[in-house]
């Protein structure tokens, strides 16, 4: 197929498009900054032009679409014009273009209250209720976009679950940094069960929603290595890879969402230069379970991990060693 992929410059999006290139695809990729993915044609430029989206998208015979702004904190406005209108955006273009396949990468945070999750399904996006902006925007997009499943155009939603793996600029460099600044706390003991997901996985869980589209279109679903344990015991992994100490700092649950609350109200007047330190929305996702059940993904998209959260962490290991 043509594949057009949006956000390949992003750690999970070239991640994808390398898988893409290796399937045999024809690929294109849509962003501000090159992908670096050797075999994909690079269109520089933004999901919110529409001229641009149309001239990419034009000849493909399938979308996958990762663009999105990510962050814990920012401008509304940004979060709603990126999100909500790149992918309406970018929807119109493909069913213009003839597009037959349409891949929505999403969160399982837009469905998302606030409460423990165990075991649970991809429950239906709830705008209303998700925390925070990206949460929000970005269940408003998915919602939009399995809106336009159709037969002309099958739309499927996979919502990959804390994506990691060596080279990751955010949740691992972000976890390693407050590690080696004492300031990485453990909520509530550390104890509440996590999934989280190898970039690998989640990579070849995307491609094979694209590939199975035709019979999974009007889906969403949760993927992740399906291996939930304590968000301590994890986050001490991660630091014992990059030879950064193990988190010390013990803190109760309440605490940091109160603290999280106060620093989003100074942060909606005075935005730092990086991410707030606390926000509700981390202090509950560092607090309460969040796991989900893998029966449907793996049987409807006929796809499972090949790499367990030991060897990822064995490869995050060896990554820090070749690069300190």
């Amino acid at each position: 197929m043509i594949v057009l992929a949006t956000g390949a410059s992003g750690f999970l999006g070239r991640a994808v498009v390398a898988d893409l290139v290796s399937a045999g695809h024809e690929v294109r990729t849509l962003q501000r900054r090159p992908s670096g993915v050797t075999g994909a044609h690079d269109i520089r430029g933004s999901v919110t032009d529409a001229t641009t989206v149309a001239d990419a998208v034009a000849g493909a015979d399938a979308v996958v679409h990762l663009a999105a702004k990510v962050s814990l904190a920012g401008d509304r406005r940004e979060f709603h014009d990126v999100n909500v209108g790149g992918t309406t955006t970018l929807l119109d273009a493909a069913a213009a273009a003839g597009v037959s396949r349409f891949v929505q990468v999403s969160s399982p945070s837009v469905a998302h209250a606030g409460s423990a999750l165990a075991g649970a399904g991809a429950d239906p996006a709830d705008p209303v209720r998700a925390r925070g902006e990206y949460a929000r925007t970005k269940a408003e997009a998915e919602l939009i976009a399995l809106g336009r499943d159709s037969e002309a155009m099958r739309v499927v939603a996979v919502r990959p679950h804390l994506v990691w793996g060596p080279g990751d600029p955010q949740l691992i460099e972000r976890i390693v940094a407050r590690a080696r600044r004492h300031t990485l706390p453990l909520l509530n003991g550390g104890t509440a069960l996590i999934d989280t997901t190898y970039v690998d996985n989640a990579a070849s869980g995307i491609v094979a929603a694209l590939e199975r589209a035709d019979a999974v279109g009007g889906r969403a679903y949760v993927l992740t290595n399906g291996e939930p344990r304590p968000v301590g015991d994890l986050m001490a992994g991660i630091c014992r890879a990059a030879g950064a100490p193990e988190p010390k700092l013990r803190l109760p649950a309440a605490v940091a969402r109160a603290a999280g609350a106060a620093v989003e109200k100074v942060w909606d007047v005075r935005p730092g230069a990086d991410e707030p330190p606390m926000t509700r929305f981390l202090a509950e996702q560092l607090s309460t379970a969040h796991w989900f059940d893998q029966t449907e993904i793996r049987r409807d998209l006929r796809w499972a991990p090949t790499v367990s959260i030991d060897e990822g962490l064995s490869r995050l290991a060896e990554h820090y060693a070749a690069h300190r």
